[in-house]
């Protein structure tokens, strides 16, 4: 082998080159490596440029991970929890996970235990509480939780968040794990808000968990005609305020910290505040509010909201990401947004819906899309999957679970099941994978474009650095039917570099690309990475 340099365009490349029979150096396997492409777009990468430091990448434990976590089987546990938390690559170099970065567990109010008394009239969607009435502890509680909180330590899961999304429903106003009234008041009895502190607290501290989230879409009506899909509750501003005051001071000295806001869709956090349960950003983080939480210890400098419902038309998707940005800059630059939920609900512009269950490559660019605008428009630090798991004909999961006869019957599912990926799974995995937490996003110049309303149908492109290792981690988009051929420019490259695809066959597969033509299959999504100088 001879090793030869070239330098086109800015970039310069250690390429390796074989000798033929005759001596003449011929070039190496590189993924379509006929000579340079006809007029490859140019995508030049600014790393002087720096955004948000990245810090996690994650997804909840709702509601499954309290059966599947308690089968007997283990190889089919294990598979679901590799598919979630793995780093490990197969022989190839694929990956065997996308290596989530966080894990959200969800701490229970007390409908399982109630039953059908719950009103809650679907099982896997009651969650067990560790308290007793009587204000005793029992930790055995919710054994397939905390199996599944084990996995994601055992395979490196850097970040661990307990949320909760009701009081103890012996706290509750109406004994039920959701609120069944349209006030935009919490559940909760009178003088009981401390006691639901010190609940969460204790909960916080035993499991070791770095953040908790004790209010989830505060903003929405939690139940109806004392009937409830699930556990929750409204809470007005000034009580999320007082609970997380007092939550933050029963972690004096621990390293866990309170994360608030978890609106229930991104335009809460700058605006409806009509009910005093919206303008998020400015109510907990201006200082002239009567909510300000910016300086209280053991509460995190972070607002996080939920990106459902603002993803269509393109316009909007990209004007609701910028009006976060611009409210969270002109309130406190040192404010950072989470996004902490995410999954395909309803009818989405006709394009996506919930309903039927679809894991096919369409929704998994759609997945990529948002993700892309909740970074690199939104700068977003951390962005967090709703459901991990799900035994549903619907659309919102990253795993599925269908019956051992391979049907979507959840009641069968609760003791064994077939295990199956999606293509939203390797979507989220091209950037969970590979953009690690500490990374920092840096800013692209991409030419040919048409516009940010324009590229969001078209090519989507975002980077990633580290400067102290000199990794470079890049992302693509490429929403067209036909392939796209790429040249990369501004930086100093190290040789090839690790090319991860996802399209209609192939899930974060690994492949090598020449940096002055990097192929972009049709309809795909595509990581590149390697050193830089």
């Amino acid at each position: 082998m001879i090793l030869k340099i070239i330098n086109i365009l800015g970039i310069t490349v250690l390429s390796a080159f074989h000798s033929g029979s005759g001596g003449s150096p011929v070039p190496g396997p590189f993924p379509g490596n006929d000579p340079i492409s006809k007029s490859p777009q140019t995508v030049t990468i600014l790393p002087g440029e720096k955004r948000q430091v990245i810090h996690s990448f994650g997804a909840s434990d709702c509601w499954t991970a309290k059966f599947i976590g308690t089968w007997a089987n283990a190889s089919k546990k294990e598979q679901v929890a590799d598919y979630l938390f793995s780093l490990d690559t197969a022989q190839d170099g694929s990956p065997k996970g996308i290596g989530l970065s966080l894990w959200r567990f969800n701490i229970g109010a007390g409908s399982f235990e109630q039953g059908a008394g719950s009103h809650i009239g679907d099982e896997w969607r009651r969650e067990e509480c560790f308290q007793s009435a009587d204000g005793s502890y029992d930790w055995s509680k919710s054994r397939g939780q905390q199996w599944f909180l084990r996995a994601a330590k055992q395979r490196g899961v850097r970040y661990t968040l307990g949320f909760s999304i009701s009081p103890q429903v012996h706290l509750t106003n109406n004994g039920k794990a959701f609120n069944g009234t349209t006030s935009p008041g919490m559940n909760i009895q009178p003088g009981k808000m401390a006691a639901y502190a010190e609940f969460l607290a204790e909960v916080t501290k035993h499991f070791g968990f770095d953040y908790l989230s004790p209010v989830n879409e505060p903003q929405w009506n939690w139940g109806k005609n004392d009937q409830s899909s699930q556990e929750g509750t409204q809470a007005t501003n000034g009580q999320i305020t007082e609970l997380s005051k007092l939550t933050a001071q029963r972690l004096s000295g621990t390293h866990a910290q309170v994360v608030i806001g978890e609106a229930g869709t991104l335009e809460f956090l700058y605006g409806k505040n009509h009910d005093q349960r919206g303008d998020q950003i400015c109510q907990f983080f201006s200082p002239s509010s009567p909510n300000f939480l910016g300086n209280t210890p053991n509460i995190a400098k972070i607002i996080s909201g939920h990106s459902y419902f603002t993803t269509c038309p393109d316009t909007n998707l990209i004007n609701v990401r910028q009006k976060v940005a611009e409210r969270a800059a002109q309130t406190d630059a040192g404010l950072q947004i989470w996004q902490t939920e995410f999954g395909i609900l309803g009818d989405i512009c006709g394009q996506y819906n919930g309903a039927p269950r679809n894991t096919g490559i369409d929704y998994g660019l759609y997945v990529a899309k948002v993700l892309h605008h909740d970074l690199a428009v939104m700068g977003v630090s951390s962005w967090q999957w709703w459901l991990a798991v799900s035994p549903y004909d619907y659309s919102d999961a990253l795993v599925y679970i269908s019956d051992v006869n391979g049907k979507m019957d959840p009641a069968n599912c609760k003791t064994d099941g077939i295990v199956q990926d999606s293509k939203q799974l390797w979507a989220f995995g091209q950037y969970a994978r590979f953009v690690r937490p500490g990374m920092q996003r840096v800013e692209t110049a991409v030419s040919g474009t048409g516009g940010p309303y324009a590229d969001a149908s078209t090519l989507m492109v975002s980077a990633y650095t580290n400067e102290a290792t000199k990794e470079l981690t890049t992302v693509f988009i490429n929403f067209e039917p036909t392939e796209k051929h790429i040249r990369l420019n501004g930086v100093k490259v190290k040789g090839r570099l690790n090319q991860y695809i996802t399209d209609g066959a192939r899930n974060c597969k690994r492949a090598w690309a020449n940096p002055a033509d990097v192929v972009l299959p049709a309809r795909s999504i595509v990581t590149l990475t390697g050193k830089y100088q």
